[in-house]
């Protein structure tokens, strides 16, 4: 995608500093383009945990970059070799526990490097998967926009010629790939289509990542877009006000429940009582074949309440943290919430759309399950 007219990923080798890698610090956007450097397996936890990077495609990826990384950095001892590099997944595991990309990730990383005998075949076979999985996940979104393309055509039609009014919450786009995304893939294919669009885009309290980011690469890419507050949605809808929401998923079902940021269940609910389509778009490497029951079964990450209590702007060419609540009050802050299948109208994958069921999924995907 596009940052003032040049290309950008949000995850890249740096060239020419081996083992070093390059993300964009979501942290600082939209008010400043900060690149960073991850030089340590230390540097990678750290930018995962505190969301220097986020969206689950991209969570992956520097996962999977980081076992790279990690290994470069490995001792020569082959005796501690596989203490260092279980520690070392082991702590990426933990670093975000609701996106399953992570451990899809990890897993693969891991099962690629097995059979390699000596330290610098195991680097080389690393970098060359975390390589793979990048480029896979780019084709993926790419995918997923152009089936997503058709729903919103279809739409079109219907309006004749009026824009199609999409609402999103928090930040499934390029950012939280690694190009394309996942929901905004569809908006982007529309747009450069030609198909007249427009996009809600929800605040996203409380680290605010339709406002911060999603609002960052629709304007970018010219796609005309409003943000809202999280709550307006349901009164949008309740006026005709939008045809059609999309969002992405850090998780999904076997049964297709999704999982995605706290606020998403809402939406779901709103777009039931008002008949708006509601569609999750996500890579097949959002989903959890393991799991059934997305209440039961799928861990919901808790993080620091201070995210809540605090806000962060930009004034007078810096970035301040404020307080918004009363010093002594506590907050909770679950990070995302599941929204059952029966309130999903289709799933958006790179090998199709399907219905949020078990049924539906293994027409696409009839490994899932086994």
């Amino acid at each position: 995608m596009q940052i003032n007219g040049k290309h950008y990923r949000t995850i890249w080798l740096k060239e020419g500093a081996e083992p070093t890698v390059q993300v964009i610090d979501q942290r600082r956007l939209p008010h400043a383009l900060v690149i960073e450097d991850l030089n340590t397996p230390e540097d990678f936890v750290r930018a995962i945990r505190e969301m220097h990077v986020r969206g689950a495609p991209l969570i992956g990826a520097t996962a999977a970059y980081a076992v790279y990384n990690a290994l470069y950095h490995a001792p020569l001892d082959k005796r501690r070799l596989g203490k260092y590099v279980r520690d070392t997944v082991d702590v990426l595991l933990n670093t975000r526990p609701t996106a399953v990309n992570l451990s899809y990730a990890l897993e693969r990383m891991m099962k690629a490097i097995e059979p390699a005998e000596e330290i610098s075949e195991m680097v080389q076979v690393a970098l060359q998967t975390a390589e793979a999985i990048t480029e896979e996940s780019i084709e993926h979104c790419k995918a997923i926009g152009e089936h997503g393309l058709d729903i919103i055509q279809k739409i079109s039609k219907k309006k004749k010629g009026e824009p199609v009014n999409i609402l999103t919450h928090c930040n499934a786009g390029w950012l939280a790939c690694i190009d394309h995304g996942t929901a905004t893939a569809p908006i982007y294919a529309a747009h450069d289509a030609g198909i007249p669009v427009h996009v809600w885009v929800d605040e996203t309290r409380p680290r605010n990542q339709g406002a911060n980011l999603t609002a960052y690469e629709l304007l970018q890419h010219g796609v005309p877009h409003t943000v809202i507050t999280d709550s307006a949605g349901g009164h949008l809808m309740q006026h005709g006000m939008v045809d059609l929401v999309l969002v992405g998923s850090d998780r999904t079902t076997l049964r297709g429940d999704v999982a995605n940021k706290i606020g998403t269940y809402l939406k779901a609910l709103a777009a039931r009582d008002n008949r708006v389509p509601f569609y999750a778009a996500l890579p097949s490497s959002s989903f959890d074949w393991s799991l059934n029951d997305g209440l039961k079964e799928i861990p919901i990450e808790e993080r620091d309440p201070d995210e809540v209590r605090y806000v962060h702007g930009w004034f007078n060419g810096k970035i301040y943290k404020v307080l918004i609540t009363p010093q002594d009050t506590k907050a909770a802050n679950y990070a995302f919430d599941v929204t059952p299948a029966a309130l999903v109208t289709g799933l958006i994958t790179e090998r199709g759309v399907c219905r949020a069921s078990k049924r539906g999924i293994q027409k696409l995907f009839p490994e899932a399950g086994k």
